[in-house]
């Protein structure tokens, strides 16, 4: 094999599910009702003439590893890309069918052989759509979108949690209310950026990432892809590529956005209609992206290296006595659905105290050129996103989330501290306090073997 030659590849799978499946992302199960815009895998396949990487990234609110494994799998028979050179995330829209079970949502078992067969397809095209490419890295800024959700409130704010203990801090409080004080931690207002040209330098694929949960405005019942879609779609439109053999794949993974969401709370809420808060988000971050891509060097080659390593992590204890409340919570409810958080919650301890008291998950580093990608399998806070990015050897680094698995949130243990609802025990977040610094310190690792 040529080591000089550099080939990318890249495709779209549909990925969008039938009528009538949950939509998970809330406490209470939706059902879908119509389909608002397509869901898509969206695959970029690189080969330096030595590696070959994928990376995959769905239209999705989150996907187990069972599913994310299977994919890879189908992947690997039929491509010869080694397992550990894939990495598959979701986007977090949620408004997509539920992959996993969380809260009062469960998937169709059928949508998750369909799920999985279908992003190995992706994988399969983009290496179908091979050819020598050039490639360019940057980063860009939109700091207007970002914003963090976790608030202190002024003394006599009462703050309980699901099990009866003071938080310190509110996830989404009331906007424009007396009682703020300040966000409880910062936002990382970055895009990065890695860009695909082919050899006559027309766009062939762009790679972004940014740190922000996802936008919503979107009717309960419709089958989105929040404004991840209409980045795609936008920034098409944008680079003006015309390609019809192999067309222009356009992708927005998400960063270390479990903190961070899309509402200024220092400012009295905008009544708007569904969608026009994702397309806003969708133009500025499109635009922002076209523009670094219009800027940045772009190589001939470039070396690529990845790595994987595999993390045994503890789960937070279920306490006897609270599982025996929850069950007595459980036994007072009344009908199919349960209401309220309390109720919710005894559900989500009685199920966990099933868990085994650890699990493993995998992370990764890759090094595009001088790029670095660090991913981890958790809504992981902008903290940790921001930490990587100043200690990686590899400038510039970003961390793509929801990576390879579902391992719910990944607080801080100093945001751990406060409370909050990113860290109420539950199927959604129940690692142990210590997983953030282990993630943490295992990609700084990766990422200086791949450097």
């Amino acid at each position: 094999m040529n080591e000089k030659a550099f080939r990318a590849g890249a495709a779209t799978s549909n990925i969008t599910p039938p009528l009538g499946v949950s939509i998970n992302g809330g406490m209470s199960d939706r059902t879908a009702a119509h389909v608002h815009d397509e869901l898509h895998a969206r695959a970029l396949v690189l080969d330096d003439g030595a590696a070959r990487i994928a990376i995959v990234v769905c239209d999705s609110c989150m996907i187990p590893r069972t599913v994310l494994d299977k994919a890879k799998h189908l992947a690997h028979s039929h491509t010869g890309i080694p397992l550990d050179r894939m990495t598959i995330s979701a986007t977090h829209t949620h408004s997509a069918p539920t992959a996993g079970s969380v809260f009062q949502s469960d998937p169709d078992p059928a949508y998750l052989e369909f799920l999985a067969g279908r992003i190995s397809d992706a994988i399969r095209r983009a290496v179908n759509n091979l050819q020598p490419a050039k490639v360019g890295w940057g980063v860009g800024s939109e700091p207007t979108q970002v914003f963090n959700r976790r608030w202190r409130m002024k003394d006599g704010f009462k703050m309980v949690d699901p099990f009866g203990r003071l938080d310190q801090v509110r996830m989404n409080p009331p906007a424009a209310s007396p009682e703020l004080v300040e966000p409880a931690g910062p936002t990382d207002p970055e895009i990065g950026v890695l860009s695909l040209r082919d050899a006559e330098g027309r766009p062939l694929a762009l790679l972004a990432n940014y740190s922000l949960h996802y936008v919503g405005g979107v009717p309960g019942g419709d089958i989105s892809a929040d404004y991840y879609g209409a980045f795609a779609a936008r920034l098409g439109e944008l680079m003006a590529s015309n390609r019809l053999d192999t067309p222009f794949v356009g992708m927005m993974s998400n960063g270390t956005s479990g903190n961070i969401n899309n509402i200024n709370f220092r400012e009295a809420p905008e009544s708007r209609p569904p969608y026009a808060q994702i397309r806003k988000v969708a133009e500025l971050c499109a635009k922002e992206a076209a523009r670094v891509a219009g800027e940045i060097e772009y190589h001939d080659h470039a070396p690529l290296a990845m790595r994987q390593a595999q993390l045994r992590l503890g789960r937070r204890s279920t306490p006897k006595d609270e599982v025996a409340r929850a069950k007595f919570v459980l036994s007072e409810a009344k009908g199919m659905e349960l209401q309220g958080v309390e109720q919710i919650y005894a559900r989500e301890t009685v199920l966990l105290n099933d868990y085994p008291p650890y699990v493993d998950t995998i992370v990764q580093a890759i090094r595009i050129g001088a790029l670095g990608i660090a991913t981890t399998p958790c809504e992981t806070f902008v903290e940790t996103g921001l930490a990587i990015k100043a200690e990686s050897p590899l400038k510039p680094t970003f961390t793509i989330e929801l990576a390879n698995d579902y391992r719910g949130y990944l607080p801080t243990a100093e945001q751990h501290a406060l409370g909050g609802y990113e860290t109420w025990r539950a199927r959604s977040s129940y690692l142990e306090v210590e997983a953030e610094a282990k993630i943490r310190r295992e990609l700084l690792k990766l990422l200086g073997e791949v450097a």
